[in-house]
């Protein structure tokens, strides 16, 4: 099989998007199939392209074996919405530069958000002779609507018309979680031109590990019960409930402790917040690569996951979730829907009303109680359900099924 990934954020950017491309990229070339990326030179999250990317227009390289095109982007990072449309838009024109140079292909799975690259993939399909797949990780606009970042109503009308447009004309559409499958139905798409195209995990890489002692000991966290969110720093996390939590337990709850890992556009609201509550209990950390996660999760008794009560996220999958329970750390889920119905059903985490201080508080304290029994089988089921079902070579798989239909 030959395939072309088109998305705008790949490696050495961390993040959902970048780590599904890289490792769906690794499987398939691994399972013997051509696989090649069309992506923009790195800017996210921080808007900057490193030094060695910068005054160009194309660049081809190979990252750990996968062949990639990198073609130019105007970046943005905080900068006004229409910045970030610039951005936008400057990746959907130059990327047709990188299809261009880029193999004969089977099929080209097209990454969305930013829904104008599917301008790009449905194009390129055409003069390729490819296939087109969509790969929605987000619904766009709908999901700028509700989080208020997006507003202009004739913009809304015209996104909503490209929307409908490039759904239509996509050969199949790869959803990120059920809720948007079922999303794309309603919008008119034939149940059976869509399939599960989930995050996933390295399992081999997210393993269970003795606590990391020098981690302990850099952090002065021997002896707490650590609760870990690692990710991006954002308003859709609704991180603040986390620090009101903090707040809530830290008085009579000494030895329950919050470890912030990332970074993104929040961190400075957040760290104000932090000494406006006086937290003592809260430690940021920044971000981290990617390669020394598994040591944060050996120090951390549960990941929390963290998302904004609006309707939006009912269907979310964090990807987030994953690599914590692949490392045997249950997962504390502040949210509803979808992600809270698989920890709930294989019993390998708790779940506590979204922006709820109190209510998250109150799920943390009873965790406390857990037996070490109890709690190890948690642990163990978080494991199993990493590897049955979201390890990258059973997605991977189930890719193939799909895409290698007539």
């Amino acid at each position: 099989m030959r395939v072309i990934y088109l998305c705008q954020h790949f490696p050495p950017e961390t993040g959902a998007p970048q780590i599904r491309v890289f490792e769906v990229s690794k499987e398939l070339l691994k399972q013997g199939h051509q696989i090649e990326v069309i992506t923009a030179f790195p800017h996210h999250p921080h808007g900057v392209i490193p030094q060695e990317y910068r005054g160009k227009f194309y660049m081809f390289e190979e990252w750990e074996g996968v062949p990639v095109h990198r073609t130019w982007i105007y970046p943005s990072a905080k900068g006004s919405f229409w910045k970030r449309l610039a951005s936008y838009f400057s990746f959907t024109f130059s990327s047709f530069y990188g299809l261009l140079r880029a193999k004969p292909t089977d099929v080209i799975i097209c990454n969305s958000p930013p829904l104008f690259l599917g301008i790009t993939g449905y194009l390129g399909a055409k003069l390729k002779g490819a296939k087109f797949v969509f790969n929605i990780a987000d619904i766009w606009p709908e999901s700028a609507v509700e989080l208020g970042i997006l507003k202009n109503k004739t913009f809304i009308k015209l996104a909503e018309i490209l929307e409908t447009f490039l759904y239509r004309k996509s050969w199949k559409i790869a959803a990120a979680t059920e809720g948007i499958s079922d999303y794309m139905i309603k919008k008119g798409k034939p149940s059976e031109d869509i399939f599960l195209l989930p995050n996933g995990v390295n399992t081999d890489f997210f393993m269970p590990a003795p606590p990391d002692k020098g981690l302990l000991e850099e952090l002065n966290l021997q002896g707490k019960t650590v609760i870990t969110y690692g990710g991006n720093l954002g308003y859709a996390q609704g991180l603040d409930s986390i620090l009101k939590t903090a707040a809530i337990l830290q008085e009579n709850h000494p030895d329950i402790h919050f470890l912030f890992v990332g970074d993104g556009p929040e961190k400075d609201t957040l760290l104000a917040l932090k000494e406006e509550l006086k937290l003592s209990n809260v430690t940021f950390y920044g971000a981290v690569p990617l390669e020394r996660m598994p040591q944060v999760f050996s120090i951390s008794d549960f990941s929390i996951v963290s998302l904004r009560n609006i309707n939006l996220f009912k269907g979310a999958r964090p990807s987030k979730i994953f690599p914590a329970l692949s490392t045997g750390t249950p997962v504390i889920y502040c949210g509803v829907g979808e992600s809270a119905k698989i920890l709930e059903t294989k019993n390998c985490g708790r779940i506590a009303p979204p922006e709820d201080p109190e209510g998250i508080a109150n799920v943390i304290k009873d965790l406390e109680n857990l037996t070490k029994e109890e709690y190890g089988e948690m642990a163990k089921n978080g494991r199993e359900l990493a590897v049955d079902e979201y390890s990258w070579k059973r997605i991977v798989d189930d890719l193939l099924i799909n895409i290698e239909k007539k």
